[in-house]
């Protein structure tokens, strides 16, 4: 996240190649360019994430990663591939649009919130609405799907510390012991989900790292610690968890004579709302993706993975995400996202640039003003 050197300048020698113009850096990374009208009446967005993992691809690919530890694992290279694909589709009939077509090329999606930064540096400024979509190793490839109101969790990660008193693992007596403790309190903040969270609902808290010691045997250190991930389709569910995570741990490192800190991480990885699709942009999404690939798959089930796609849609614009299908057995496309032998279908890199491009222009064509509430 924000290393996206060379990719940028792939992106800003394309752009410069199909004479479009846009601006460099936007959330340090970033760009944003625009085709149409100078001074349109509607400007629709399109959002293409751009940044890679911290994985060693093991693909075998003749272009694999050449940087160690480095890997396109989340398909952000297809985004981008995929919108600079609408562009040219887009730019050929400029002259047709109707208004304007934004074109976000967006940093750190991976952890370093960089839609949250697009939003602050004004690259959704104007803008009446704005369309993405992610790839998805577990439906056909060439298949759409969404679905209205949230498809995509809020998430937000934490490190739990756990303070006691360390000694002679002989002698418990004599020590305040943070590793019981912190066995406890990770029992407890499961009950958050099972007993505080209505069934029908969707949340999961997940603890998965955990630390003590230093490898004595017959020492119990001064502190332990743990790890892990909050996730919910509701932000103020969201919330609500977060508060009583903090009670459950203080109570619990109390009832063990301890004490406890729970750092959120807002710096290192911060809070992402829930990626909530506005309906009415959602049926649009859908009428496009059926007229362009005969169908579309609604209503498809959410997923609590984050992405920060959220961000656009949390700051007050009409948004709606996708899916597009990767999966084929024949191409070899069917690990999961974030492995290191996750491979793409390249044929869907079509599919992908005109369904962009016909959401840009059909709505360009459909909506002639900004969107007022009876339209949503």
């Amino acid at each position: 996240m924000y290393e996206e050197a060379e990719t940028g300048k792939l992106i800003r020698r394309t752009l410069d190649d199909l004479g479009i113009s846009y601006r460099h850096p936007v959330a340090k990374t970033g760009i944003v360019a625009q085709i149409g009208a100078d001074s349109p009446s509607v400007i629709v967005a399109l959002r293409a994430d751009m940044d890679a993992l911290p994985i060693n691809e093991q693909t075998g690919l003749s272009f694999s990663s050449k940087t160690p530890g480095k890997m396109h694992a989340c398909g952000h290279d297809s985004h981008v591939t995929m919108l600079l694909g609408a562009a040219r589709l887009l730019k050929a009939h400029e002259k047709e649009l109707t208004g304007a077509v934004r074109l976000i090329f967006q940093p750190a999606e991976e952890g370093g919130a960089g839609g949250d930064l697009m939003v602050k540096e004004g690259a959704i400024k104007d803008v009446a609405a704005i369309f993405g979509l992610h790839v998805w190793p577990f439906i056909p490839s060439g298949s759409l799907a969404s679905r209205a109101g949230p498809i995509l969790g809020a998430c937000q990660q934490f490190e739990v510390r756990i303070i006691g008193v360390g000694g002679h693992a002989a002698m418990p007596h004599s020590t305040v012991d943070p590793i019981v403790a912190a066995a406890n309190t990770i029992l407890a903040l499961q009950v958050l989900v099972s007993r505080e969270t209505s069934p029908l609902g969707t949340a999961v808290v997940s603890i998965t790292k955990l630390a003590a010691g230093e490898g004595a045997y017959n020492v119990i250190p001064d502190s332990a610690n743990f790890g892990g991930t909050l996730r919910s389709l509701s932000h103020d569910h969201l919330m609500y968890l977060k508060q009583r995570m903090e009670e459950v741990v203080s109570a619990q490192a109390q009832s063990h004579r301890c004490s406890a800190v729970v750092d959120w991480m807002e710096t290192k990885e911060p809070y992402y709302p829930p990626t909530v699709n506005d309906k009415a942009m959602y049926k649009f999404a859908a009428d496009v993706g059926t007229r362009l690939q005969g169908e579309f798959l609604e209503d498809y089930e959410p997923t609590l993975g984050g992405e920060d796609f959220a961000f656009y849609g949390h700051a007050g614009v009409p948004a709606a995400f996708s899916f597009l299908g990767i999966r084929n057995k024949t191409a070899g496309s069917v690990h999961g996202l974030h492995t290191p032998r996750f491979m793409l279908d390249e044929e869907v890199l079509q599919t992908g640039a005109a369904y962009l491009a016909s959401l840009a222009s059909e709505f360009l064509t459909q909506y002639q003003k900004p969107l007022g509430k009876e339209e949503l």
